[in-house]
């Protein structure tokens, strides 16, 4: 009955995602995106409270129907990112600039689609929570939703014992489902290295501090952190994305900015990394004459799968779409989400489902502008994760 309730819904369903994909709203800013889940989970008869996280988060909740159960919570992403769409679809997006190119419309579909289903479902032993978050796209959403008491028992229902969430991922065959033990997505900072020198004419750079050359002298020895400074069995990652400075062709400026990220996966490397990217800009910046000043932003944590809430996943999948497609993720993801700061909290387990449709070697990837989430998987993910919430012993 489960399943046939869910492929009832899957035309409505698809419709729901294309319904958000074409009105994309960036973090914090999910009103309309927030009103409309508020709508669905009104109809399907679920109590939620809204307003959360800054104003745009909801919190689903649906009572067991006996006693003695767990507190399952089951999460989604709600915002989208400041890209131009270039897709073409009949449903795209209808504002300039702004796109779901991460698949948070698809993921917002599915949570509405397991409240429905499981707001008909005669026994329930566990009661639920729905998290639908705003800004996970660098507003660390998920962590205001924890400060807001959602995993606390704080706003409905009572303290969740565990968390569940998926991310669509085109790298992937469609319908397929990759879980990992552990860390399973990276730490993420971001820094701001200002490089101030001496400017002048470029005819006589003997006369100026150059912040130009010592500025690409910092990006190069950057990339010896992960070469000379962090185990190779480890994993890091330092990328300067971004170099601004000067403004004509026979100046030498005054000020050279550098932007960029690093990942890790585990705690001491994000410990050393941030001490090598201080010891070497400010290092080269005193060899070279210049003086620096670094700005340091604390990203998302790593996000790390507990042993037995992902086994939950493996299992349940593997009953809903096969054993043949449900494996172990080869290696963790370099990239960060902010379901880290829920697994912090309590047990909790990510999961990827694969976007990539048959007979297509190599799909759009995220964040890029001809993304589109694969209506195909809402279903089986739907069904999944309505598992997860039922079958938690």
């Amino acid at each position: 009955m489960l399943r046939q309730r869910i492929d009832g819904d899957a035309g409505y369903l698809a419709e729901l995602r294309h319904d958000i994909h074409r009105c994309p709203e960036l973090m914090y800013e999910e009103v309309q995106t927030s009103g409309r889940v508020q709508t669905e989970l009104a109809k399907a008869g679920v109590e939620f409270k809204a307003g959360l996280a800054k104003g745009t988060g909801v919190l689903g909740y649906l009572p067991a129907t006996k006693p003695g159960g767990k507190t399952v919570a089951l999460r989604a992403d709600m915002d989208a990112l400041p890209i131009h769409e270039e897709t073409g679809l009949p449903y795209a997006s209808e504002t300039p600039g702004k796109m779901h190119a991460c698949g948070h419309d698809g993921h917002t579909a599915i949570l509405v689609g397991v409240a429905r289903a499981l707001a008909q479902e005669p026994e329930r032993p566990n009661d639920v929570l729905f998290v639908f978050q705003p800004a996970e796209e660098g507003g660390a959403g998920g962590r205001a939703m924890c400060e807001d008491g959602v995993l606390d028992g704080k706003v409905l229902g009572g303290k969740a014992d565990v968390i569940y969430g998926l991310h669509g991922w085109p790298e992937e065959p469609v319908g397929e489902v990759r879980w990992k033990v552990g860390p399973m997505m990276a730490a993420t900072n971001q820094f701001i290295i200002q490089i101030h020198g001496k400017g002048g004419h470029a005819a006589a750079p003997h006369t100026t501090v150059d912040p130009v050359v010592t500025a690409a002298q910092i990006v190069t020895a950057l990339q010896s952190i992960g070469s000379r400074n962090v185990d190779p069995l480890d994993a890091i990652v330092v990328s300067v994305t971004s170099v601004h400075g000067g403004t004509a062709f026979n100046v030498i400026p005054e000020l050279v900015e550098l932007r960029g990220t690093m990942r890790t996966l585990l705690p001491e490397t994000r410990v050393l990394g941030k001490e090598r990217i201080f010891a070497i800009s400010e290092g080269i910046g005193a060899a070279m004459g210049c003086r620096v000043e670094i700005e340091w932003r604390e990203g998302y944590p790593v996000t790390a799968n507990e042993a037995g809430a992902t086994d939950d996943v493996r299992r349940v999948a593997s009953a809903v779409v096969g054993e043949g497609k449900v494996a172990e993720l080869s290696a963790p993801v370099m990239g960060g989400e902010d379901f880290s700061f829920y697994g912090e909290r309590i047990p909790a387990a990510f999961y990827f489902v694969g976007l990539r449709p048959e007979g297509v070697d190599e799909m759009p990837s995220v964040h890029t502008p001809r993304f589109d989430f694969n209506d195909a998987v809402i279903p089986d993910c739907v069904e999944i994760m309505s598992r997860l919430a039922l079958e938690r012993m």
